[in-house]
């Protein structure tokens, strides 16, 4: 009997891939990949942020803070705190409820200050009564955090604000320091829960976690086989069909 030979088969399919959806096949794996990467690339900055919050090391006097102090380093400051001259963080949301953050000057010896956040209120019934935010102006020490302020995702220019406490939309730094009229420190630090005259302080790493941006890589990168799955499948032809 003669034996069958598939390489004889005139009616196998054959690979012949063509030549231009190889190459958007080509670059659009390459884009879905790289977005992968992208994605892992921050997975890891975020876990390092979880990392240094998680952490933090002992607190570390004011005078004593090393410039490049990482991000989330505990510290202790001695001042007062400036209850004239509060400022009321709004658009930050706790849960889905719409409030503000409560940032009061803690003015050294040297005349400098350091803004603390106090943490979060919600808003009253009208948006038109500020909450009352009152403190004691004696000589304290406190311990936080450091941190930067928070940023939107677009700059919009806020409406002017007067009076005090006053009202403020993502400033930057030296839009505040404009406004008191002394110098401060290029952070916030953000109140421990266990110091005293403070409100909600639910502190946690902004943005999106670690394991979201690794669930998009993976999202990217199945999107990459999808593509070369595909490609590889219509890149055979069968028998009589043309290049």
């Amino acid at each position: 009997m003669r034996e069958y030979s598939p390489v004889l088969n005139p009616r196998r399919s054959r690979f012949a891939p063509r030549l231009v959806p190889t190459l958007l096949t080509a670059v659009a794996a390459a884009l879905f990949a790289s977005l992968g990467f992208w994605q892992l690339g921050r997975a890891g900055k975020k876990h390092a942020l979880a990392e240094d919050f998680a952490g933090g090391g002992p607190a570390v006097e004011w005078r004593d803070l090393p410039a490049d102090a990482p991000r989330y380093q505990r510290v202790r400051v001695r001042g007062l705190y400036d209850p004239a001259h509060q400022f009321l963080l709004d658009n930050m949301s706790h849960e889905s409820v719409a409030g503000l953050q409560v940032l009061t000057p803690l003015v050294l010896d040297d005349g400098s200050a350091v803004l603390v956040n106090r943490g979060w209120l919600p808003w009253g019934p009208t948006r038109e009564l500020l909450p009352e935010v009152a403190v004691a102006g004696e000589p304290r020490t406190i311990v936080g955090r450091i941190d930067e302020l928070p940023k939107p995702g677009i700059w919009l220019k806020a409406p002017p604000a007067s009076g005090w406490p006053r009202l403020v939309q993502y400033p930057r730094m030296e839009e505040l320091a404009a406004t008191l009229g002394r110098e401060l420190a290029p952070s916030q630090v953000l109140l421990d829960p266990a110091v005293p005259d403070g409100y909600l302080r639910d502190w946690v790493v902004p943005g999106t976690t670690a394991d979201r941006h690794l669930g998009y890589a993976v999202q990217w990168f199945a999107f990459a086989a999808v593509a070369a799955a595909i490609w590889l499948v219509l890149s055979f032809r069968k028998p009589g069909e043309s290049a």
